[in-house]
């Protein structure tokens, strides 16, 4: 089952919590902290992988998840990391952020275009600190640890967008299976009837002096293709990979449809441009097939002046007897010697990125009379490795609010006893 687009869930790991714990020995007094601390989330990593061709795999499984750290222990014992989870996709498969929704933007996560390249698109929470950390001269037996970061969860899109060199396009039946078949390893299924390819089909064509290139045959390009119609919607995306297009048009017209071959490729073309304009500059061949077969000359005569305007080339050939496949072939190497490199999609959705550390920013305003809000990164880690049950550690977190200029900033703002300060989800009374 060929599947190119699936939406997924990624989770990464939660860090584990540092412990609380102190030294307790005979003969050995003040001992101290010695609260190991947790073990990080683990990362969710996608890896490139070429012996996979397909995203069945994350058609039935919605959500990918990887494992939690634990929490550290006594004695010094730091908690395990937590196993990271490795998702292997086709190469050429973009990732992307969200699910198409109406505030989803569909930005660039990672292009997955490199054989065995690795990505971590979501890294595990790090894991807390233990008490030993909090040990100062004036504070020698902290009773507080700091709480594991939790890990990240991305909704995401995988779409897979085959990497050829060159594309083969052309309305169904026209004969493009045929001719894949014929210059490359590949054995799509071949019949005469609409819709025999249901799926992209890759060769690679084996060429003298070693110019070989791979070649794929994109199906289901009809008129109305780029609104959804037929099946052509679920295959263009592969056209962008593409650095040439091979165009396979009918010249005997044996369909019996009413398009002349000129009209046949303006219509694939114009689905082509609507679907990604920058699908104009990609150089094309057009490949007159079925010429074995009784041909009107002025067909062949259009085929070429059109060509020319757009400065193609027009090949005459028959898939089927073999007839002007080598001269095709050459002109495909030729062209792909001058052709653009492959199109890239560079991520351009860097929030992953997320530093360790954040900016020590702290917001602090008045929602109503008698009501305040404190919020920033600071803070809130503050809060993680804060025991608020503890008296000591109550006080520990005091002076850090005295210290950042918060409580000033709130006198600034008016604040007056018995007035409510929350931070977070938690709530206190002011007094001086």
């Amino acid at each position: 089952m060929f599947v190119d687009h699936v939406k997924i869930t990624i989770e990464s790991g939660n860090g584990g919590n540092g412990h609380i714990s102190f030294r307790r020995e005979k003969y050995v007094p003040n001992g101290g902290p010695n609260g190991g601390d947790g073990g990080r989330g683990g990362n969710v990593i996608f890896v490139a992988d070429t012996g996979v061709n397909t995203l069945v795999d994350f058609r039935y499984q919605k959500v990918f998840r990887a494992e939690t750290g634990t929490n550290g222990g006594g004695n010094n014992c730091t908690g395990r990391d937590g196993k990271d989870i490795v998702l292997k996709v086709p190469v050429g498969t973009l990732i992307r952020y969200g699910w198409g929704d109406d505030n989803d933007e569909g930005l660039v996560m990672a292009d997955m275009k490199t054989p065995g390249e690795q990505r971590i698109l979501a890294k595990g929470g790090r894991g807390g600190r233990g008490n030993q950390h909090f040990a100062t001269p004036s504070r020698q037996a902290p009773k507080f640890s700091e709480d594991g970061k939790p890990g990240k969860t991305y909704k995401v899109t995988l779409e897979l967008k085959l990497i050829a060199d060159v594309g083969i396009i052309g309305f169904p039946n026209a004969g493009k299976s045929t001719l894949l078949s014929r210059v490359t390893n590949a054995n799509p299924k071949i019949a005469n009837y609409h819709f025999t390819t249901l799926a992209p089909n890759l060769g690679v064509v084996r060429h003298d002096f070693g110019q070989d290139f791979v070649m794929a045959d994109i199906p289901g390009l009809i008129e109305g293709a780029s609104q959804g119609v037929g099946l052509g919607f679920d295959f263009l995306r592969h056209i962008e990979r593409t650095r040439v297009l091979v165009h396979v048009v009918d010249a005997a017209r044996v369909e019996g449809d009413d398009l002349t071959p000129v009209q046949a490729i303006e219509k694939i073309n114009a689905e082509l441009y609507t679907y990604n304009p920058a699908l104009k500059e990609r150089p094309q061949i057009i490949a007159a097939n079925k010429t074995d077969l009784p041909t009107e000359l002025t067909h062949i005569e259009d085929l070429h002046a059109y060509a020319a305007e757009h400065g193609w080339s027009v090949h005459l050939i028959s898939a089927a007897t073999n007839q002007g496949l080598t001269e095709l072939i050459n002109g495909v190497v030729n062209v792909l010697a001058k052709a653009p490199a492959a199109s890239e999609f560079e991520p351009d959705y860097e929030t992953y990125f997320e530093p360790e550390r954040q900016e020590e920013s702290i917001t602090i305003e008045k929602i109503k009379e008698g009501y305040y809000r404190v919020e920033g990164p600071g803070i809130e880690r503050m809060l993680g490795y804060t025991n608020m049950a503890d008296e000591k550690g109550f006080a520990f977190f005091q002076r850090f609010m005295r210290e950042k200029g918060i409580l000033a900033q709130l006198e600034a703002l008016g604040i007056q006893e018995n007035d409510t300060v929350q931070i977070y989800e938690l709530e206190f009374d002011y007094w001086k």
